[in-house]
């Protein structure tokens, strides 16, 4: 069995997943005035923020419950009982408790203080009759745009799409501090349980270890649902921990990442248990690892992330194998495990420094199995740098 040696003392252990004092601030006081910017060109006087991420991102908040009003010149945050101090400590610790009102009561309350501020006169900003409230299009749902139109009836509510999640997309240094310290305790984990490849473990064992592990390692939770798959199920890119033994011989595909204060990792590394891989899957370890570097070396400012995909898949259609690798290539990171930037065949989105994307092609082949290589990957203006660092030697 090959020893992987991990450098773990960036990884906060024992922190507990709590606020990290070691760690950038991050600029929570500045993205307000971003999105004020951003709503003028939507054509909206305010924005009604329902989605518990984007709402985080923005205040800092981190409730399981919450609306954010933001309008040309103030901003309030809407919770229940329950968060009353919290709401006031994590606004204090962003640096908006003099900028952001709240409103705490029960759900009636809570919307009347929405509605108050929503139809002031004074928030309007696109015309002297009436007022444009914007509402996530891509959150809310039908039921819930219906309760808003018949409270705001003088109000016209307007889709808007996407103008949180792309603030999202580049990240402070605070941000991206938070994405390493999670890699890093990503990358510890499975140094510390990779040896039980080689014990008949079932894929479930396995991935409980992982998970245990980066709980014990600082990580506030598992980024998703970890993914170990042996043998044939390796084949199947989103397979499920089962009770399947792992065998020698077998490939292991183990995809997973940590979070730490709400900034999530996400790593893929495929193994061969016992180190002498088929011929063929031997082929597929080597398409695969040349393509995933392929598709890293292309990452870089002003690139369009569809042509990382085909950086990818171009290699590993000329090896023989176009139909086996039917996902896209990679995806953002950030607060959510999958967020804007999509990098897939015919993406636009054209990258800037600071932004975080996967990079992870596959071949999965049924009856035999599959391999899959990601990194998550900071794009900077020569290039980009990772945040995942774990080997990609295939023998465990």
């Amino acid at each position: 069995m090959t020893t992987h040696q991990v450098t773990t003392h960036e990884t906060g252990a024992g922190s507990g997943g709590g606020t990290p004092t070691d760690l950038p601030a991050m600029d929570v006081t500045g993205r307000l005035a971003r999105l004020r910017r951003c709503l003028s060109d939507a054509g909206a006087d305010a924005l009604l923020v329902t989605t518990l991420r984007n709402l985080r991102y923005l205040t800092g908040f981190t409730g399981s419950a919450g609306l954010l009003l933001v309008t040309a010149d103030e901003t309030l945050l809407a919770t229940d009982g329950r968060y009353r101090t919290q709401a006031a400590e994590q606004l204090q610790a962003a640096g908006l408790a003099e900028s952001v009102s709240l409103a705490i009561g029960g759900a009636q309350l809570q919307r009347d203080a929405i509605v108050a501020l929503a139809t002031d006169p004074r928030t309007r900003t696109t015309g002297t009759t009436g007022s444009r409230l914007g509402l996530e299009a891509e959150n809310i749902t039908w039921a819930a745009q219906r309760r808003w139109s018949d409270v705001l009836a003088d109000t016209e509510l307007v889709p808007l799409a996407g103008v949180v999640e792309t603030l999202r997309q580049v990240k402070d240094a605070g941000e991206l501090a938070r994405m390493a310290r999670a890699a890093a305790i990503a990358d510890a984990a499975l140094a510390e349980v990779l040896g039980l490849l080689a014990d008949g473990r079932t894929e479930q064992q396995v991935a409980l270890a992982l998970d245990t592990a980066m709980r014990r390692l600082g990580s506030e939770d598992r980024a998703f649902e970890t993914i170990v798959a042996s043998g044939p199920n390796a084949a199947k890119p989103h397979a499920r921990p089962s009770d399947r033994p792992i065998e020698t011989g077998d490939p292991v595909v183990i995809d997973f990442g940590a979070t730490f204060d709400g900034y999530r990792s996400d790593m893929t590394r495929t193994f061969c248990v016992g180190g002498e891989p088929s011929p063929e899957l031997a082929r597929l370890f080597t398409v695969v690892a040349e393509a995933q570097a392929a598709g890293v070396a292309a990452v870089a400012a002003g690139v369009v992330t569809g042509d990382i995909d085909k950086a990818c898949r171009d290699h590993i259609a000329a090896s023989g194998y176009a139909s086996a690798f039917e996902h896209g290539t990679g995806h953002g990171v950030g607060l959510d495990i999958h967020e804007a930037p999509a990098v897939g065949q015919g993406s636009t989105a054209i990258l800037t420094p600071g932004v975080v994307v996967t990079v992870e092609p596959g071949i999965y082949l049924a009856g035999l199995g599959g391999v899959r290589i990601e990194d998550t990957v900071v794009v900077t203006d020569q290039g980009c740098h990772p945040l995942t660092g774990f080997p990609k030697d295939i023998a465990a």
